[in-house]
């Protein structure tokens, strides 16, 4: 594991729900599960090479349509 760490701000009502789903398991703390969680995402999107699926990446350019950002 990295030595080295730097502070992120999350939203208390976030905090609190990670807490409570951590509680009786053996994930040390909230930190420690917010890094194994982003981790496994920058994972899982090393592997698909795509950091959106193509459902996600359509419902973004309909938004960019409709806010007039992309024609």
């Amino acid at each position: 594991m990295e030595k080295e760490s730097m502070t992120v701000s999350i939203p208390a009502s976030l905090y609190k729900k990670i807490e409570e789903t951590i509680k009786g398991t053996d994930v040390a703390s909230v930190s420690s599960y917010v890094a194994k969680v982003l981790r496994e995402k920058l994972s899982q999107e090393e592997k698909t090479g795509e950091a959106f699926s193509k459902e996600d990446e359509e419902k973004v350019k309909e938004r960019l349509k409709a806010l007039g950002y992309i024609d």
